[in-house]
């Protein structure tokens, strides 16, 4: 969401000189969410540093990645002030991605009968939707959202929110530079999905 705001809100300054139109657009969204749905918890998750556990399993997970700029790096201490300032938990993990943690958090909170709302502009996201997860999803810029429920996945994919790993894993993601299937792109793999539900049993109906 701090990128989201970043690209969406021009880059303003404050008097000294500092930029801070990434944290601003961050606590206007923030702000918007706890008015719109009053949570009982919040916590907020970040990456910590470049190498996780994929960079083991491929080395050239998220390599053609562009360099954060600075005029938004400089902000992300400013972001750490503003949600200490609220008593807002910052959870980052050496080694694990923010998805990680939103992950882990929002299953095991379902598991204790939580209803789990996840705000993310990523669709990768999508793969917790269940019975008690939700992801509010940021389609573009900062007020265009889209609350994704299992009824709404399926209408939207043809198949149950777990399909969308398989998926990506035959079409690939490029954000990520991560290969997928020669010749099948994100049309190919749903049909595919649809019809064979998972890529272990596409591999037994080859022919």
């Amino acid at each position: 969401l701090l990128y989201r705001a970043f690209y969406a809100l021009p880059l303003l300054q404050a008097t000294n000189g500092s930029y801070t139109n990434a944290v601003y657009g961050f606590a206007s969204m923030l702000q918007k969410l706890l008015q719109e749905y009053a949570p009982d918890y919040l916590a907020v998750a970040f990456d910590k540093g470049k190498q996780t556990f994929r960079n083991e399993m491929f080395a050239q997970y998220k390599g053609t990645r562009k360099p954060t700029p600075p005029e938004l790096s400089s902000q992300i201490p400013m972001l750490y002030e503003f949600l200490a300032a609220l008593g807002v938990p910052l959870i980052e993990e050496a080694g694990y991605e923010a998805d990680d943690i939103l992950g882990t958090l929002a299953v095991k909170a379902a598991q204790e009968d939580v209803d789990v709302l996840i705000v993310t502009g990523d669709r990768d996201a999508l793969q917790l939707v269940r019975k008690n997860i939700r992801v509010l999803f940021t389609r573009k810029g900062m007020t265009d959202l889209l609350l994704y429920d299992e009824k709404l996945f399926l209408e939207e994919y043809g198949f149950p929110p777990k399909g969308l790993i398989d998926m990506k894993g035959l079409m690939g993601d490029a954000s990520d530079n991560i290969p997928g299937v020669p010749s099948i792109g994100e049309k190919t793999a749903t049909s595919l999905i649809q019809r064979w539900h998972s890529i272990e049993n596409l591999k037994e109906h080859l022919d």
